[in-house]
Formats: C-alpha cells, sequence, structure tokens
C-alpha cells in the first residue's frame, strides 16, 4: 500500500501539519525538519513538508523515533525575566525558558518567536502549528509592542532618528516604526514606547545605538491586542483563555486572521 495520499486528491493530510500537530516543532520548524530528511513515512525518508499522509494508516518517525499522538493544543503565556534564554536548551548551560516550566507541562511547548536573552516581559509559548505561524510568519506582521528604558541625554533630533529608517549592521534598512516618549526623567532616564512589525534581531537595540542612547532594560508588553498580564510576576506563567487566544489571531483593524 502507497503510504503517502495522492497530494491533489482530497486524503489525507499535509506532513508538515502532521508534525506541528503533534507537537514537534512549528509548522516553519516541521518543514525544515522533514526537508532535512530526520522524517520517514512506513520507512521511507520523505522531504517535501506538503506530501500528504493518512496519519492513522502509516507508521511516521522522526530521527527513528515512532511520532506520538497529536498533543491536545495549548499555548501559555511566560512573563520572561532578563537573562533567560527563548529556546528548549542552551549548550552551554545557560538558563532557558525550559527551565520555567520543565516539570509542570506534560505537552512539549516551544517558543513562539524570540525574545532576546536580555530582554523580558511577553513570550508565549505553544505546541499549536496554526497559532504559531500566524504570530511569526512576516506575511501577517502582528504588532509587537515594547517599553523601554534609555539614557542619555535625550533630545528631539534622537527621537527622529529612533522614527527614522536605520540601517542595520547585516546592511538591512529597517522601515520606520512608532516611537512615543512615555516619560523623561530628570535623571536623564527616559521610557520610550516601540511598536515593531518587522522583529529584526536586536532591532530596538540598535535603533537606540543609533541615536546615541544606553538601553537600561527592554519589556515586551504586547503582541497585537493582546497585553502581558498586569498580574503576572517575571518569571510565572499560565495558560492562555479563549478570550486572550481570540486577541491574538484579531488584526489591529478587528478582522480574524
Amino acid at each position: 500500500m502507497n503510504s503517502l495520499a495522492d497530494s491533489n486528491g482530497p486524503a489525507g493530510e499535509r506532513l508538515q501539519n502532521v508534525l506541528a500537530k503533534a507537537g514537534v516543532a512549528s509548522r516553519r520548524g516541521a518543514a525544515a525538519i522533514i526537508e532535512s530528511g530526520r522524517v520517514t513515512v512506513d520507512g521511507l525518508v520523505v522531504r517535501e513538508p506538503g506530501a500528504r499522509v493518512d496519519a492513522a494508516a502509516v507508521q511516521i518517525a522522526v530521527d527513528g523515533r515512532p511520532l506520538a499522538a497529536a498533543a491536545r493544543p495549548r499555548t501559555i503565556v511566560l512573563n520572561k525575566p532578563a537573562g533567560v534564554l527563548s529556546s528548549m536548551s542552551d549548550p552551554f548551560g545557560g538558563r532557558t525558558v525550559a527551565d520555567l516550566i520543565r516539570g509542570q507541562i506534560a505537552e512539549r511547548l516551544v517558543p513562539v518567536g524570540r525574545l532576546d536573552k536580555d530582554s523580558e516581559g511577553l513570550l508565549l509559548m505553544s505546541n499549536d502549528g496554526d497559532l504559531t505561524l500566524r504570530l511569526t510568519h512576516p506575511r501577517y506582521e502582528h504588532e509587537k509592542t515594547y517599553v523601554v528604558k534609555v539614557a542619555g541625554r535625550w533630545s528631539d533630533e534622537k527621537l527622529a532618528v529612533l522614527r527614522s529608517a536605520v540601517r542595520m549592521p547585516d546592511g538591512y534598512v529597517i522601515r520606520p516604526v512608532p516611537v512615543k516618549v512615555l516619560r523623561a526623567n530628570p535623571d536623564h532616564t527616559t521610557l520610550l514606547e516601540f511598536r515593531l512589525r518587522e522583529g529584526r534581531k536586536r532591532q530596538i537595540r540598535y535603533m537606540c545605538s543609533a541615536a546615541h542612547l544606553v538601553v537600561i532594560s527592554l519589556t515586551r508588553v504586547a503582541i497585537g491586542a493582546f497585553r502581558l498580564p498586569a498580574d503576572l510576576k517575571s518569571g510565572d506563567w499560565r495558560d492562555l483563555t479563549a478570550d486572550e487566544r481570540a486577541l491574538l489571531q484579531t488584526e489591529p483593524g478587528g478582522n480574524k486572521t
């Protein structure tokens, strides 16, 4: 019996979706795993993420290990402390978000997107491939809001630099983003709000460097319309409510993604 369904027919489900639902990785991550040749279907290596399979009728394995039954979709919100890596492991032995939930959650959850080690605040962890794709794929451009405390003498010229198209170290020029002054303090520190849609690695820190400002703290406070719960202490987590999940699936204009 052919283990792969006709890709043009109605039978079966895309292999990358099967892996994502089983909690192996996000759909994008599952596609990379498949393309690398780590997945077999009835003993045959399959490198096409879109190959359709009947998961109930075939044996799927990743790195030689049979695929576990699909876990129930689960997403948590975590208030990540500074100094903790947004990854499931660190070869150098650093503390990761996996350490914050280890022994408390049966499902295999992975970080949705990234939050730099030195940054803190809102981080989602999930085994829901569809939700992860909506929140991380560039085409959806979910806005992320950050509150940043910077040091340095403040001026309107520096605000103009922060709101301009800043060139990143790799040569990429980011689009101008909304930046708002929340509070100017007498000790030459300033509290700023950044609202990003691109989210290049360490983007805010490079923007501040271009304006000759030093980042003291950087906290992600919102993803789209969903804000970090005020009662969630640093290092704590809880499951998303149905209403919060709905917020994450809503575009700024009010439409569902």
